[in-house]
């Protein structure tokens, strides 16, 4: 990978931190989907759950955590508010009582037909076309490394 150098006294200048710009994109692209899932009472780190278990459904916390990036810190206040919503429920492995496996009600299931749209919508919200964001999205996973 190609190094970037900068005097020392522009290392730390704002305009030159990758992360910045990530960090602000992020935000910016997320803060797009609130519009579109407020009316459903869902906030955007619940909808990428949601399309965790849209995939698979019947998985451990620990495998949400894995597919989305998120601690259990993170994860198990944002499940336990998804169960009090009624669209999820979570229980213990008979075997291991450690593990806790997650299923969504048949409201979790319906949501994926009230939020089918949202992908779209948040398409014509970017500025970007569609080969930079392919390239976007390879080099975003790249940097996952996934």
């Amino acid at each position: 990978m190609e190094e970037l150098t900068y005097h020392p006294d522009e290392a730390l200048l704002l305009k030159n931190q990758l992360c910045f710009p990530l960090y602000a994109a992020a935000r910016k692209v997320t803060g797009a989907y609130t519009p579109f899932l407020k009316p459903f009472g869902i906030t955007y780190t619940q909808y990428i759950t949601f399309l965790v278990l849209w995939e698979k459904d019947g998985i451990t916390v620990g495998e949400i955590g894995t597919r989305l990036h998120l601690d259990n810190g993170t994860l198990t206040p944002l499940l336990k508010k998804m169960e009090a919503q009624g669209f999820i429920t979570r229980r213990r492995n008979a075997e291991d009582e450690r593990k806790v496996t997650v299923y969504l009600t048949p409201e979790g299931l319906d949501m994926k037909e009230k939020l089918k749209d949202v992908p779209l919508k948040i398409g014509h919200c970017l500025t970007i076309g569609q080969e930079d964001a392919k390239t976007l999205y390879r080099i975003l996973y790249k940097i996952l490394d996934i």
